[in-house]
């Protein structure tokens, strides 16, 4: 059954055309994940359904009587002025039905007829029941406690909270409000693991229909039936989640690109022998072939439209630096390092004691609130001194190079340029400087772009390129996705990977989570634990606190369980073939010194000692060779 239907959309700003064309359909129960680039137009199409923005071509049809809802990632649209969270037209017929049943008791004390008003009011009291009035405080009481805001329901005055309290109120009202569609743009902001597996299992079995704007691959593989991405003005769809998304999307790339070099080959072949007709003065034959050409070139040209676009493409890898000693090396020590809040005798979370070792990356995971952010500002000692009711000690190696990035990045002058920026911060030549800049989305002028002009992605991108390039020795992260479109967090992924020092992140991005952890430093309660993984975390949490299991089958369970042991184990194997190839270079390099040391004897003072030598670093050079190539084959 459809319930919107949009026709033609086509959206300018400016020179620039975002939207081009958009047609699809949502029918009841689709559960679409919306998703594309930071800035490719995804929050306007949502505003022009609504009718906030008008576009400049196409049709927006809502079928019959469909009710669109819509959750804004911009608070300052959100309405919380009033002192219920109950909706207008609940409240509307509250009071009539309160009125009526006045009037109705007057009229029998005086003993007049109000059989009118008895029928008034039981069309109303249908009309409340059919709004969903009188099991709308349990519903919403339930909404606001599945994320994670409990206590907040009998409050007057929503105006004094933070944004991330006044989205989830927001989404709580609106999904309990029950719309035929949910138009949702970016609900996972500013929701915690808990808060966010609530959501996933609330849409999961919604009704109506579900069309969201979201970043996290995992909430898409838990909630979407399709995938509608938006790529320079165009839309592609997609069957399934995200995983299914990426399988048709690399099977697509493939076969166009190969359709794609076929038409590039066979153009070149036809322009050779349109050359040819012309030396050989066979004009007949070389019109032929310029109208061939032609064909050709249009053929070519529709093919490569039909590949994704490119533009501010953030790709980056880690620059590659040989650091001293052994990557299972201990780096940085905790020692029954706790934290209590300000005044208080409770504790933020209990004594914790691990290690980190010099390359390993370590995940620290949680609800809000639970300390992360706190204890990664101790590990590192960006709180300055040190903080109030904190106790413990942090060990870290005095030779250790530290690089720090928070939710919130600052920047000491707001008037420098991107370039400026990079290059004050490291010693790099303009050339080398364009190119990085390029990688991380920064192409052309935008590589000119003030700081103070850069939008949050924008400046968490920047301070991203000038931190990988200093390469410290230890990185800090706190929510180091946040703000990133998802092409962005997958090429961030590979360069935390592949990066050769430590790395401990804060992070709500389970994907980001799975595919770079070597070790979750997962919080329960107060108390924070190691794990193998997220997913044994989470499997611990929902044990300890009886939550319902995570809804998934055995074979399921069984793949993810073993698909994660092998990632963690893959990583660490990797690790230390890293280690020994580095080994291998270093020991190649002396022996081959010594051999050449040898050779120039050769011809005189050469003994039978300095012989049998040659031969014996002969066969370890042979055998070390052997093994270099063998493991870089494994890389």
């Amino acid at each position: 059954m459809p319930l919107l239907t949009l026709s033609n959309i086509t959206m300018n700003y400016g020179q620039r055309r975002v939207l081009d064309g958009v047609s699809f359909r949502v029918n009841k129960g689709d559960r679409i994940a919306f998703i594309g680039d930071n800035g490719a137009g995804k929050s306007t199409l949502f505003k022009i359904i609504k009718g906030v923005i008008t576009p400049d071509e196409g049709e927006v049809i809502l079928h019959g009587n469909t009710i669109a809802g819509y959750l804004s990632q911009n608070m300052d649209e959100q309405d919380l002025s009033g002192a219920s969270l109950k909706p207008s037209n609940l409240l509307e017929l509250e009071l009539k039905i309160e009125e009526i049943s006045t009037k109705i008791t007057h009229a029998s004390e005086l003993g007049s007829d109000a059989t009118s008003l008895v029928e008034e009011l039981s069309k109303y009291q249908s009309q409340f029941e059919a709004a969903g009035g009188y099991d709308y405080e349990y519903r919403l009481k339930d909404a606001l406690a599945g994320l994670g805001l409990a206590d907040i329901h009998d409050r007057d005055d929503f105006t004094g909270l933070s944004g991330g309290e006044k989205m989830r109120v927001c989404l709580a009202r609106l999904i309990v409000d029950r719309p035929d569609i949910l138009l949702l743009d970016e609900p996972t902001n500013h929701l915690d693991m808990e808060a966010v597996e609530w959501l996933e299992k609330f849409l999961a079995s919604y009704g109506g229909a579900v069309f969201v704007i979201t970043h996290d691959r995992h909430f898409i593989d838990q909630v979407a039936t399709r995938v509608i991405e938006l790529d320079g003005g165009h839309i592609t769809e997609y069957k399934g989640g995200y995983t299914d998304y990426k399988e048709q999307k690399e099977h697509f790339i493939k076969s166009q690109s190969l359709v794609t070099k076929a038409l590039e080959e066979e153009l070149a072949h036809q322009l050779d022998v349109k050359q040819t007709m012309l030396s050989h003065r066979n004009i007949s034959g070389y019109h032929q072939r310029e109208k061939m050409v032609a064909k050709l070139e249009d053929q070519l040209e529709a093919a490569r439209a039909k590949l994704p676009s490119g533009y501010a493409k953030m790709s980056f890898t880690a620059q590659p630096l040989e650091r001293t000693g052994r990557s299972d090396r201990i780096i940085l020590q905790a020692k029954d390092l706790s934290m209590k809040f300000e005044d208080s005798d409770t504790n933020l979370f209990d004594p914790l004691s691990f290690e980190v070792t010099a390359d390993e990356k370590l995940f620290l995971a949680g609800p809000n609130g639970c300390g992360k952010t706190t204890l990664l500002k101790l590990l590192s000692g960006h709180a300055g001194e040190k903080l109030k009711g904190s106790s413990g000690t942090v060990l870290i190696g005095s030779a250790q190079s530290m690089g720090y990035m928070e939710q919130f990045v600052p920047f000491d002058d707001e008037e420098m340029n991107c370039f400026d920026e990079l290059v004050s911060r490291s010693d790099i030549g303009t050339t080398e400087a364009r190119t990085l800049l390029a990688r991380f989305g920064f192409k052309g002028d935008d590589a000119f772009k003030k700081i103070s002009m850069l939008s949050g992605g924008e400046r968490s991108r920047l301070y991203l390129c000038c931190l990988l390039r200093e390469n410290p020795d230890v990185l800090f992260l706190d929510e180091p996705t946040n703000h990133l479109d998802i092409n962005s967090r997958e090429i961030l992924e590979d360069a935390i990977k592949e990066y050769s020092g430590a790395v401990i992140c804060v992070s709500h991005d389970r994907f980001f989570i799975d595919k770079c952890a070597d070790k979750v430093l997962g919080f329960k309660d107060r108390k924070a634990e190691l794990y193998d993984s997220y997913y044994f975390y989470r499997k611990a949490m929902q044990t300890d606190s009886n939550e319902p299991a995570v809804t998934e089958t055995p074979k399921q369970e069984n793949e993810n369980t073993v698909r994660n042991v092998n990632r963690a184990q893959g990583r660490k194997e990797s690790a230390k073939r890293r280690q020994r190839i580095s080994d291998i270079e270093k020991e190649t390099t002396k022996l081959e010194a010594e051999q050449k040391e040898l050779e120039a004897k050769f011809g005189g003072s050469c003994t039978s000692e300095d012989l049998k030598r040659y031969e014996e670093n002969a066969a370890k050079l042979s055998a070390l060779y052997d093994e270099y190539f063998e493991l870089n084959e494994l890389e």
